[in-house]
């Protein structure tokens, strides 16, 4: 790393920050509730990484740090400034979820009720990523609905809502990894 890098650079001391593009806007601004939630989701797959996993899932998580990373860049382009080049989210980015996800089906139990997140650290971080997943997708569907023009908005949403639904089912290999019941949901009526 060049030693002349600093981390800090004083210019959002007033509460003020630079998007893809050099455009100022407050720190609260819905693009950066949006990707600063994204940053959120990626530190907690961080600490599933960290929960002593497989390596095959570890890698695969990764994987997807790395596309959160894409999918931060894209909502922190301004897109009414012409930017460099950024990486882009593809198709076969969500085919990658969608096939991790049937792939750990095979060989869960079939699921009957809702489940109440606990059991392992591993299974309880799994469940809170995908909730700040949820909420991250949700900030971007209305920072999307606010301006169509965000870049691939659509195919970040997309990629969101696939990668919620592999959070949920990664949870549950955890429980059967790590022998841990599931606990149902019983609601009292």
């Amino acid at each position: 790393m060049n030693s002349d890098w600093k981390i800090y650079t004083k210019t959002g001391d007033k509460g003020e920050t630079s998007l893809i593009g050099g455009t100022r806007v407050p720190k609260y601004h819905e693009r950066i509730e949006a990707y600063g939630t994204l940053d959120e989701l990626n530190s907690f797959i961080g600490l599933i990484r960290d929960q002593g996993i497989d390596n095959a899932t570890k890698e695969l998580l990764i994987e997807i740090q790395d596309r959160i990373f894409t999918a931060e860049s894209l909502l922190a382009a301004d897109p009414s400034v012409e930017v460099k080049m950024l990486p882009l989210l593809h198709e076969e980015d969500i085919k990658l979820l969608e096939s991790a996800i049937d792939k750990m089906n095979e060989s869960l139990p079939p699921l009957t009720s809702f489940i109440l997140p606990g059991g392992h650290q591993a299974v309880s971080l799994s469940h809170v990523a995908r909730c700040v997943c949820r909420r991250s997708e949700r900030l971007t569907i209305k920072l999307f609905e606010n301006n169509k023009e965000t870049l691939q908005g659509e195919m970040v949403i997309k990629y969101l809502n696939r990668l919620s639904d592999f959070l949920f089912v990664l949870a549950r290999k955890f429980a059967v990894d790590f022998k841990v019941e599931e606990t149902t949901w019983k609601a009292r009526i």
